[in-house]
């Protein structure tokens, strides 16, 4: 789980939130008001949004038609969340049977971090990489 995750307010628009993404290499920001989860935004929204696809605008063009989209008219409101305090088993099952990228980690009403694909990828590495290490070991004689 990401701790600092980065985040927006609704009434920030589209172009920034593009910005953000790029700059940060993620593809799911969370929108928060007063520490409130209120949304979150993916990648896909945001490709969703954006018509240069389809009418095959000049950047410049494109950030002009973003910068006037406020991220509340793109945003999930119905958020899937989870407890801090729930198994990483609790929280593939909710991806992987919602097919979502990630799960916002919320305590108290309040954001407290970001459960991504790629952070449960990395945990299964580390587990697989466990495993590996331990078929090494010799067995240990019974009793």
């Amino acid at each position: 789980m990401e701790k600092d995750v980065l985040t927006l307010g609704a009434d920030d628009t589209l172009d920034l939130l593009d910005d953000m993404m790029r700059l940060a290499h993620v593809r799911h920001i969370p929108i928060v008001s007063g520490g409130a989860l209120v949304g979150i935004v993916s990648q896909r929204d945001l490709f969703r949004a954006a018509i240069s696809s389809v009418l095959q605008l000049r950047n410049s063009v494109e950030r002009e038609w973003l910068a006037k989209i406020p991220i509340r008219e793109i945003m999930t409101t119905s958020t899937l969340t989870i407890d801090p305090d729930a198994s990483i088993h609790e929280a593939v099952d909710v991806m992987v049977g919602k097919r979502i990228g990630c799960l916002p980690v919320v305590a108290s009403g309040r954001l407290v971090g970001l459960l991504s694909e790629s952070d449960c990828l990395r945990y299964l590495a580390h587990l697989l990489g466990l495993a590996e290490v331990k078929a090494t070991l010799p067995e240990m004689p019974g009793d």
